[in-house]
């Protein structure tokens, strides 16, 4: 039999399976790669459209909603692994490909996906996306990548931590190295630390309502969740923990704006300030940097149960509408201004209580928006300075003398935290005077807040995003 007559017929054509779970998964990352956008912004609107279209069910979003997020949690760890298997440098190979390989390395190293239907499913997606030719360079690296678990790879392409701890910590818990160290500078101590730090910031963190006091209730809101659907907050009395899969915006409660969705330790800030110590007056409050509008909502509550006025200044006029849209329906008397907390539309000296939550890194919610590890720089740092340093000085500026200034951060960057309002205090120039008030008695119940009298919550302590605050009372 001739050499000729024992080759195979050519296989017909397939069409490549398409897979709306997948497809989906790599659209978000696309839009997040291409436009910068947030995934907890572009994802829910692509959820909700596969969702009418009647393509997905609640488990195709949660894998969908896993392989977006663990696939951006643990990019740095999978591109050190991707680099080792591929003929290339990693720059060279483009984009969609990437996140193509990335969505693969995850289900291979980061979930219980078999591995034969962990390769299988990213070629079919390759085919879909990239097209055939480029679906066999997806095939031959997944391959490459499948003969490791994921601690195997790790000690391949992690350096020592005794060589090198930092660099270790970064490959190991993929978080940039520059950001490893800020953290590790700001919360001091060893390696056990740090490592819980990072371990906590690619969790998926809870989803956490707050009932507004005087419009809903923590009770209202668990009767509504069931046994299983809710649990109290851990610290601020007006939290409800939602249990995994929860939906927020099923609740009447939410959708009626009287409960939201908001952090712990976004509550816990506004809490503070609410409960600090005033003599005196208390009756205008000021939310200095109100967008988009959770804490403000929380302030105008506890304001309204004292008797006092909230305003709402926010600088973006897209930002402020959300602030509108979260205080509608408030029980007490509330305004919302446009306007640069830089300089201020009141005069000197008008309110009792002040509230400065200002633009920062946000390295204390890595949790929540995973690629912000990977966009920010420390040069970033310098920009945000001087505005940090100028909302705090005028939020000085617009409390009266024996009022109380909260000036919070959700980063732990020292940078952007006790060293903005040390310089502050130290520049003052004479226009007023101020003096530290120890804000951990105002979180009781609340462990390891440090030495005082600021307070830096953390992901791994306390469950919250990594909030700072600080609570200054003006003396002259």
């Amino acid at each position: 039999m001739s050499q000729q007559s024992r080759r195979r017929p050519p296989q017909p054509y397939r069409p490549p399976k398409k897979d709306p779970v997948r497809i989906l998964a790599f659209d978000a990352l696309r839009a997040v790669d291409e436009r910068d956008a947030y995934a907890n912004l572009v994802l829910p609107p692509l959820l909700r459209r596969a969702r009418e279209q009647g393509d997905f069910d609640s488990r195709d979003a949660a894998l969908a909603t896993e392989l977006v997020y663990g696939t951006l949690r643990r990019q740095g760890t999978y591109d050190a692994i991707i680099a080792e298997c591929v003929d290339r440098p990693l720059r060279e190979v483009d984009p969609p490909v990437l996140d193509v390989l990335s969505l693969g390395a995850h289900q291979l190293l980061g979930t219980r996906i078999p591995t034969h239907a962990a390769v299988s499913a990213s070629v079919e997606l390759a085919r879909v996306v990239l097209g055939d030719g480029r679906a066999k360079f997806v095939n031959a690296v997944l391959r490459r990548i499948s003969q490791h678990d994921l601690d195997g790879w790790l000690g391949r392409v992690a350096p020592p931590y005794d060589e090198d701890p930092e660099d270790h910590l970064a490959v190991v818990h993929s978080h940039p190295r520059w950001v490893v160290s800020a953290l590790w500078d700001a919360l001091g101590g060893g390696r056990a630390g740090i490592e819980d730090l990072l371990e906590a910031d690619n969790e998926r963190p809870e989803v956490t309502l707050v009932a507004r006091p005087g419009r809903s209730s923590t009770g209202e809101l668990l009767d509504l969740l069931g046994e299983e659907g809710g649990l109290p907050g851990r610290w601020s009395p007006y939290a409800v923990r939602l249990a995994e899969g929860g939906e927020p915006g099923a609740l009447d409660p939410v959708r009626e704006g009287r409960a939201g969705v908001q952090d712990e330790g976004s509550q816990l800030v506004a809490i503070a300030l609410a409960g600090a110590p005033l003599e005196g007056r208390d009756e205008r409050w000021l939310d200095g940097c109100a967008g988009p509008g959770g804490k403000a909502a929380l302030l105008g509550a506890l304001a309204a149960r004292r008797g006092a006025a909230l305003v709402a200044a926010e600088k973006q006029p897209h930002r402020a509408r959300l602030v509108e849209r979260a205080l509608a329906g408030n029980p007490g008397p509330y305004q919302v201004v446009t306007a640069d907390g830089t300089r201020p539309a009141w005069r000197p000296g008008t309110f009792d209580r002040v509230l400065v939550d200002v633009p920062c890194s946000g390295l204390g919610a890595l949790r929540r928006r995973p690629e912000a590890r990977w966009r920010r720089r420390p040069a970033d740092l310098d920009g945000f300075a001087p505005l940090q340093r100028a909302l705090l000085r005028e939020a000085l500026e617009s409390v009266r003398v024996g009022g109380v200034v909260g000036y919070a951060t959700c980063s732990p960057h020292l940078a952007e935290t006790r060293a903005v309002v040390d310089d502050v205090l130290e520049a003052r120039d004479g226009s007023f005077g101020a003096e530290w008030i120890d804000a951990r008695p105002l979180m009781p119940g609340v462990p390891a807040l440090g030495d005082g009298p600021d307070v830096q919550l953390w992901p791994h302590l306390h469950g919250t995003d990594a909030m700072y605050l600080a609570l200054l009372r003006r003396t002259a």
